[in-house]
């Protein structure tokens, strides 16, 4: 991967006028109606479905992945399948290698709306399938009418798929300031419109307030309405009910609710509920919410785009803190002579090449004549080489940044490979289209592949691949 020889040549582009998406080596097109795969040394297509009906749209999905060691019931629970979420309430299973539709599950009624919101509570194991926010209509508003229930949240067992249960976010229960909710690794979390999040034990209120189990195509009798478990028009019944405010685990009050978990032993990272705040970080100990030493972090940049701070995903327990042109990765490690107490040590430090980038405010003409500038350089002012993204590739152990620099319309990226160990830089690759700041941008590292999926004007969007080529010949002469 590393060596000189080694090159990543752009071998596939495509275009397209909806989102594209990518998801283990398989990018989707048309509403997930169009698979490629990009592991062949051409990408090609897998299957390409008819056009579906507006009332059919996926508004998102998850990939699922057969477990390791375990009997499953069907054969098709052993290949890779998709789950997706229609805009009309409907949970399906796809066969990844087909799109054929395996399994059919209608989450509810006209009583609430589940679209956009899948995501995993124990990754590859349990998926939480959120609400939209349940609103009156104006007129029930003006009549005063209050709604109590805010969310519903659906849960599930993957492979093979089972219906563990579906509980309602009430504000009775929790609170009337209550903006949104998120389940992760078994913590149910509440953000409330002050900046304050709360952190409660989401399987211990699954087993507490549980009222009776049910199995998907079951019939059931519940609350007057006879029916099939996931089946249309009745859909899933709502068997856990909240009736106390469960036991609270943790809380802290964060600017925007941003709150993360992580590091050894336990640390949170929050940034104090003030706006002027914005860009300063705590890192404070989950024990006793002591503040570790040199736990504010502030790189005190000018920038449109703020700095982003979040946990290393190679489970290390670091910190990773991203500037316009700086990327510090921080550690936690105790204070000598005081084992009860933490500190934030620098592990390394990764910088943009700015090497030619001047940024005098006062700078003298030809004449002699003292010009002054009005306004000073933003730290990612678009001509300088600003970080815009970082990701880390577990199989190889590899931290991946892109940085970008735009000179008028034309922008220019390269995607590097750090040492995730020392930071070192190990090989670099200049993406061959140009990169305009102003849209988003997604870029996929994937062991011998690199995807760059960017949105253009008029919402127009393109797909390139690189695959690696190594040049045998070269390596053998060295």
């Amino acid at each position: 991967m590393c060596q000189e020889s080694t090159k990543f040549k752009n071998v596939w582009t495509t275009h397209s006028a909806s989102p594209i998406a990518y998801e283990r080596g398989r990018i989707y097109m048309d509403n997930y109606q169009c698979c490629i795969t990009s592991i062949a040394q051409q990408p090609r297509l897998i299957y390409q479905k008819s056009k579906c009906a507006k009332s059919e749209k996926i508004e998102d999905a998850l990939l699922l992945e057969c477990p390791l060691g375990e009997m499953l019931p069907s054969p098709s629970d052993y290949k890779a399948s998709l789950i997706v979420l229609t805009v009309q309430n409907w949970l399906l299973r796809l066969s990844a290698d087909s799109g054929e539709v395996l399994e059919k599950v209608y989450l509810a009624g006209s009583c609430c709306k589940f679209f956009r919101y899948l995501s995993w509570d124990t990754p590859q194991e349990v998926m939480i399938v959120k609400s939209a926010q349940n609103k009156l209509p104006a007129a029930a508003r003006q009549a005063g009418i209050q709604q109590s229930v805010l969310f519903y949240l659906a849960v599930f067992q993957v492979l093979p798929l089972s219906f563990i249960g579906m509980l309602e976010i009430n504000k009775k229960i929790f609170g009337s300031s209550v903006t949104d909710v998120a389940v992760s690794n078994g913590i149910l979390i509440v953000m409330y419109s002050m900046g304050l999040v709360r952190l409660y034990n989401f399987k211990a209120i699954l087993e507490q307030f549980m009222e009776q189990p049910f199995a998907l195509g079951q019939e059931f009798n519940w609350n007057g309405q006879v029916g099939s478990v996931g089946k249309y028009p009745f859909g899933l019944p709502c068997n856990i009910k909240i009736t106390d405010t469960p036991p609270l685990l943790f809380e802290a009050s964060s600017l925007e609710n941003a709150f993360q978990i992580g590091g050894y032993p336990w640390h949170y990272i929050i940034t104090p509920n003030k706006k002027k705040h914005k860009g300063v970080f705590h890192i404070c100990s989950l024990k006793d919410n002591t503040l570790a030493k040199n736990g504010i972090q502030d790189m005190k940049c000018c920038s449109l785009e703020p700095d982003w701070i979040y946990f290393h995903p190679d489970m290390s327990g670091r910190i990773i803190h991203v500037g316009p042109n700086l990327i510090k990765v921080l550690k936690l490690k105790e204070v000598k002579n005081h084992a009860d107490q933490m500190e934030i040590a620098e592990d390394f430090t990764i910088v943009a090449n700015r090497e030619n980038c001047v940024n005098n405010n006062v700078t003298v003409t030809a004449s002699g004549r003292v010009v002054k500038k009005r306004f000073a350089l933003l730290d990612d002012d678009p001509e300088q080489e600003t970080f815009k993204i970082v990701d880390y590739e577990d199989e190889l152990d590899l931290l991946s940044t892109v940085a970008v620099t735009q000179i008028g319309a034309d922008g220019r990226a390269h995607l590097d490979f750090h040492c995730n160990e020392h930071g070192s830089l190990l090989k670099s690759i200049p993406l061959k289209e140009s990169w305009d700041v102003t849209y988003s941008h997604e870029v996929y590292f994937d062991k011998d592949l690199v995807l760059h999926i960017e949105q253009k004007p008029n919402r127009r969007f393109s797909c390139h691949v690189y695959q690696m080529v190594c040049d045998t010949a070269r390596d053998d002469d060295s």
